[in-house]
C-alpha cells in the first residue's frame, strides 16, 4: 500500500512538473495602460486578466505594468528601474507583450532623448533574451490619445506619431512581430474617458489583438461586407482585394479565368491584386482559405461612384418630381445599388439608451448588400444617384455601381477621418457641441437626439469625424472610380470653416483610396431664402480653382424659396454626369455653364468673361438677362443692364458711373437666368472675390 501511494505521489507529481512544462509564460511589459489605470475593477478586467480567460490553462499570463513608466532610460520614470522589471525578467517569459512610449511623450523626455528611445527599447529587449534566448515579442503600437489630452497640440500628438514610428522600425530590424493597440481604438475616443486609459471596454479590445497575435486565429475568412452577390467590380484597373484570415493561411482568389494567391500575415490581412478586369459579366467570384469558401454570383466589372452627402442627395427617387415617371421604367440589370440608409433618422426627437449605444459603438448604417437596379429597389434609392448612373451607363454602355450613405443634416466635418482633424483643424474637434464652427442647428438638432444620455462622450452622427468612421471606414477602400457630393446646407453659416473642411475632405478621401486624383464631383447649393447662401454658393464656385480634378454642378435655377429640398433632381444628377462624362472619361460634353473668368472696365461698362462661354443667352427665350448687378469703390451695389457680347456679358448701371465690381445671382434664392448653349446655368460670382 505504502508503496502503491508512493507511487501515485510519484506520479501526480511528475504530471505537474509536464504540465508547468508546457505552459507557456506570457509577460504583458507596459505603463499604466497595461497595469489597468483607470478601470473600477482592474484586478478582473485589465487586458492581461482579460488575456488569461481568453488564452486558457495553457497559459500563464502576468501582469508587469507599472504606471507612469517610461521606455527611455534617461526619462523621467523608466521602466527598467522599476520593480515590475525585475519580476518581469524573472518570469523567466516565453512571449513578452511591450507596451510602453505614451509616457516618453512627456515634454521631459521625448524632445532631450528621442535619439536613444530605439536603443533603450533593444536593450529592454536583451534582458528578456539574456534569462529565455528563445524568447518571442510581440511589440505594440500605441494606444491612442484623445484631442482632448492637455498636452495635445503643444508637443503629445506629434511626439505620439514619432515614437509610434520608432517602435515599428524596432519591430522591423529586429525581426519579431508587431501588433496594433492603436488602430482598433482609434474610432472610439469614448473608449479614453481621460483621453489616456482604455476603458474596461477598450482593455477587451486590447486583450483580443494580444490573443490574435499570439495564437494567428483571427476568426477564420474575412472580407468586407461590401462584398456580395450583384456587386460591381471597378474595372480596366488593377484592382486590390483583401480581408483577413487566420496567420499563415493561403489564400486563393479566382475570377474571369485569374488566380490569384497570397498569404495571411501576423496580422491575419492579406491582399492579391488582379489583373484589370474587361467591362461586363456576370462573374463569379471566390475566395478560399483552408476549408472555408466565399463565393459571390452575377458579379459585373464596370463602373463604381459613391455618393455621398447630406439629404439632398439621399432624397429618394420616389419623392422626385420625375418618380413617378420614371421608376416604372427602372429595370436595368447594368445598374446595381449598395443603399447604405441611417438606422435612425435624425428627426426633431430623443432617441433611446439602446439607439445611444449603439451609435457610440458606430453602428449607424443598416447592412446593405448589391441589389440589382429594379422599380422595387430604385424608388427608396437617391434620386439624384439614379440620374447619374443611368446617364453613365447609358453613355458608356458598361455596368454601373452605385454606394449611397447620405445621411440627412450632416456637416463637411462628420465625414472628414480623425487623423486630418486632429493636425489640421484640431480646433473643431474641441467641445464640439458647443463649438461655433459647427452650425447652430447641427449642435441643436444633436443635443435634442441625446438628450436621453448621460454619458460625457455621447456620440451623434453629426459629430466630427463619425459618419467617416461609421460609413467610410467599412467600405474598407472597396474599389471605387469616384465621389459624387452634395452637402453644404449644414455648413453654410460659415463659408470660411466650410472651405477648410471641404479641401480637407476631398483630401481625407482621396488618401483613404490612396489616388489623390480621385475624381470628385460636386452639388452647388441651389436657390433658397436664406441670406449666407450667395456667399457660399461663390465660394463654392472658386474651390474649384484650388482642388484639382474636382467638378461642380449648378442647379440655382432647380431651387425653391420655401423648401431646402427641392424636388426636381434629374438635372443635378446628368449635370454630375456630364462632369464624369467630360473629365474622367473624355467625351466631348459640355460639363458645365457659364464659369466666371475675369472681367474688365472701360468707363461705365463692364465686359464680363466666362469659362464655357459658347452660345450665351436667356434661359427663357427672348428674355433679358437678369441678377447682374455693380458696384464702385462705395461697394453699393445696384440693378445692371446685361447683354451678350459675342462670348462676353457687357454689364453697366446708370447710377454707377465707375464700376469697380461685378456680381451675379447674388440673392438667396435667385432669379438668375444666363444659360450657355448647352442650356446649362452660370454660377453666382462676385468679381473682387477670387
Amino acid at each position: 500500500m505504502k508503496r502503491l501511494l508512493s507511487l501515485l505521489t510519484f506520479l501526480t507529481f511528475s504530471v505537474c512538473l509536464l504540465h508547468a512544462a508546457d505552459t507557456i509564460r506570457v509577460a504583458c511589459v507596459g505603463n499604466s495602460v497595461t497595469y489597468g489605470m483607470g478601470i473600477p475593477d482592474r484586478v478582473e478586467k485589465a487586458y492581461p486578466v482579460r488575456l488569461q480567460a481568453m488564452l486558457g490553462d495553457g497559459y500563464k499570463v502576468e501582469n508587469f505594468g507599472h504606471s507612469g513608466s517610461t521606455l527611455l532610460r534617461k526619462g523621467h520614470r523608466p521602466y527598467m528601474k522599476v520593480p515590475e522589471f525585475r519580476k518581469a525578467v524573472d518570469f523567466k517569459a516565453d512571449i513578452v507583450v511591450i507596451h510602453l512610449g505614451l509616457n516618453d511623450t512627456d515634454p521631459r523626455n521625448w524632445p532631450n532623448y528621442r535619439d536613444e528611445f530605439i536603443g533603450d527599447y533593444r536593450s529592454l529587449m536583451q534582458s528578456f533574451r539574456e534569462v529565455n534566448p528563445k524568447v518571442r515579442f510581440l511589440l505594440a503600437r500605441m494606444t491612442p490619445l484623445s484631442d482632448r489630452h492637455y498636452r495635445f497640440e503643444s508637443g503629445t500628438r506629434d511626439w505620439h506619431a514619432e515614437i509610434q514610428l520608432a517602435i515599428e522600425c524596432i519591430a522591423k530590424a529586429e525581426g519579431v512581430q508587431l501588433i496594433d493597440f492603436h488602430e482598433p481604438l482609434y474610432p472610439y475616443p469614448y473608449m479614453l474617458e481621460d483621453a489616456v486609459h482604455p476603458n474596461a471596454e477598450g482593455a477587451a479590445i486590447l486583450a483580443k489583438t494580444v490573443y490574435e497575435g499570439i495564437t494567428g486565429d483571427f476568426g477564420g475568412l474575412q472580407v468586407s461586407d461590401m462584398y456580395s452577390d450583384n456587386m460591381v467590380l471597378q474595372h480596366g484597373q488593377p484592382l486590390t482585394l483583401h480581408g483577413k484570415a487566420n496567420a499563415g493561411e493561403k489564400v486563393t482568389v479566382k475570377i474571369a479565368g485569374q488566380k490569384k494567391k497570397a498569404v495571411a500575415a501576423s496580422n491575419g490581412k492579406w491582399s492579391v491584386v488582379l489583373e484589370p478586369l474587361k467591362a461586363g459579366g456576370p462573374y463569379t467570384l471566390s475566395i478560399e482559405a483552408g476549408k472555408q469558401e466565399l463565393l459571390y454570383n452575377n458579379v459585373l466589372a464596370g463602373e463604381v461612384w459613391l455618393c455621398s452627402g447630406q439629404s439632398n442627395m439621399e432624397f429618394y427617387l420616389s419623392w422626385s418630381a420625375t418618380g413617378k415617371r420614371d421608376i416604372p421604367q427602372a429595370a436595368n440589370d447594368q445598374i446595381r445599388l449598395y443603399d447604405m440608409k441611417a438606422r435612425w433618422r435624425t428627426n426633431a426627437v430623443e432617441w433611446e439608451a439602446s439607439v445611444l449605444d449603439s451609435l457610440n459603438h458606430l453602428q449607424y448604417f443598416t447592412d446593405a448588400s448589391w441589389t440589382v437596379c429594379s422599380p422595387e429597389t430604385a424608388g427608396q434609392f437617391s434620386a439624384i444617384a439614379y440620374y447619374f448612373g443611368k446617364m453613365l451607363q447609358d453613355s458608356l454602355k458598361v455596368p454601373v455601381g452605385l454606394i449611397c450613405n447620405a445621411i440627412g443634416g450632416s456637416p463637411a466635418e462628420a465625414w472628414v477621418d480623425r487623423r486630418t482633424l486632429e493636425y489640421e483643424f484640431p480646433a473643431i474637434l474641441r467641445n464640439w457641441t458647443k463649438n461655433d464652427f459647427i452650425q447652430d442647428w447641427v449642435r441643436g438638432r444633436a443635443a435634442l437626439n441625446v438628450k436621453k444620455s448621460s454619458y460625457k462622450f455621447q456620440r451623434h452622427p453629426y459629430e466630427p469625424c463619425y459618419l467617416y468612421e461609421s460609413g467610410i471606414l467599412p467600405l474598407q477602400q472597396y474599389p471605387i472610380k469616384g465621389v459624387l457630393w452634395y452637402q453644404g446646407e449644414s455648413n453654410a453659416h460659415n463659408k470660411d470653416a466650410h472651405e477648410k473642411l471641404f479641401k480637407l475632405l476631398v483630401q481625407s478621401w482621396r488618401k483613404n483610396w490612396n489616388n489623390e486624383q480621385m475624381p470628385f464631383y460636386f452639388v452647388q447649393l441651389s436657390s433658397l431664402n436664406r441670406p449666407s447662401w450667395p456667399w457660399f454658393r461663390d465660394s463654392q464656385r472658386r474651390l474649384m480653382n484650388e482642388i484639382p480634378n474636382i467638378g461642380m454642378a449648378v442647379c440655382t435655377d432647380r431651387g425653391d424659396s420655401l423648401d431646402v429640398h427641392p424636388t426636381r433632381k434629374q438635372e443635378v444628377g446628368e449635370r454630375l454626369a456630364y462632369w464624369a462624362l467630360n473629365k474622367t472619361y473624355g467625351h466631348e460634353v459640355i460639363p458645365s455653364g457659364p464659369l466666371y473668368k475675369s472681367v474688365t472696365f472701360d468707363k461705365n461698362i463692364a465686359y464680363v468673361s466666362f469659362d464655357y462661354a459658347e452660345g450665351m443667352k436667356a434661359a427663357e427665350e427672348g428674355a433679358e438677362l437678369l441678377t447682374f448687378e455693380v458696384a464702385g469703390e462705395d461697394q453699393i451695389f445696384y440693378p445692371a443692364k446685361a447683354v451678350i457680347v459675342g462670348n462676353q456679358v457687357k454689364v453697366w448701371s446708370d447710377k454707377v458711373k465707375e464700376p469697380t465690381i461685378v456680381r451675379y445671382g447674388w440673392q438667396p434664392f435667385t432669379r438668375a437666368n444666363l444659360v450657355n448653349g448647352a442650356g446649362l446655368p452660370a454660377s453666382t460670382f462676385r468679381s473682387d472675390v477670387q
